[in-house]
């Protein structure tokens, strides 16, 4: 049963290192995720799975341990998935983590996560809505008590300089996740239209439909911890619980 949810932004540039000069502009949505992880920790569950944006419509599952880096974004650091593996060993046949997923095992580390085994699920950008929650539901029925931390961003087309430029859609698009994202509005989220994400440049919306799929039924309460649109991307913050 899900028992708490902690919705993060996922761009790189969370990773001061990742971010050099610039780190300073994204403090507070630093600060908001440290305290959306500290809602999961006080949860007290049993498994937490960390869920993420990939390319495709398909899935894919990390092991605890699984090992990402950030190299490729010009920083010399690495970060593993929870810590149940003695230090220097990776699962057999470690894949990398995708960027969604290294960022959140950034923020883990960050906060020390002691509080339950971590397991990575990556959700291809294109899987439907309908899928999303049955992995969600999946995910819920696990164990006894399941966290979720549930990466990714808004619409990348708020600004001219933005990566997809201004499209006026977009802001409503962001109002209504936000909202969404807010109330712990299950249905609301699953609502969210994936052709239009797509277009949109939405990373979050297969991880939020399957955050909605693992709520079902939980009665969980929500709050927007942050909500800002640096870059012209659309990030979130959320705590459910």
């Amino acid at each position: 049963m899900l028992v708490a949810a902690a919705v993060c932004p996922c761009p790189p540039l969370l990773v001061p290192q990742v971010a050099s000069g610039a780190a300073p502009e994204l403090d507070a949505a630093r600060t908001a995720c440290a305290d959306a992880v500290g809602v999961l920790a006080a949860s007290r569950p049993d498994r937490l799975y960390v869920v993420g944006p990939a390319g495709g419509t398909g899935r894919e599952s990390f092991p605890e341990g699984s090992a990402g880096s950030f190299a490729g974004f010009g920083a010399d650091l690495s970060v593993r998935l929870g810590s149940g593996l003695p230090e220097g060993r990776l699962p057999d046949g470690g894949r990398p983590l995708p960027a969604s997923l290294a960022v959140a095992a950034w923020l883990l580390d960050r906060e020390r996560w002691a509080a339950a085994p971590a397991t990575g699920l990556a959700v291809g950008e294109r899987l439907d809505a309908a899928a999303c929650a049955a992995e969600g539901r999946g995910l819920a029925a696990s164990a006894g008590r399941v966290a979720l931390l549930v990466m990714g961003d808004g619409s990348a087309c708020r600004t001219l300089k933005a990566p997809g430029y201004l499209d006026e859609r977009a802001a409503p698009f962001d109002a209504a996740a936000g909202r969404a994202l807010a109330a712990a509005d299950t249905e609301a989220l699953l609502a969210l239209d994936e052709d239009l994400a797509h277009e949109l440049q939405v990373a979050g919306r297969a991880p939020w439909q399957v955050l909605a799929g693992a709520a079902e039924g939980a009665g969980l309460d929500g709050r927007l911890l942050h909500e800002d649109a640096p870059y012209g991307v659309g990030y979130f913050v959320a705590a459910w619980s």
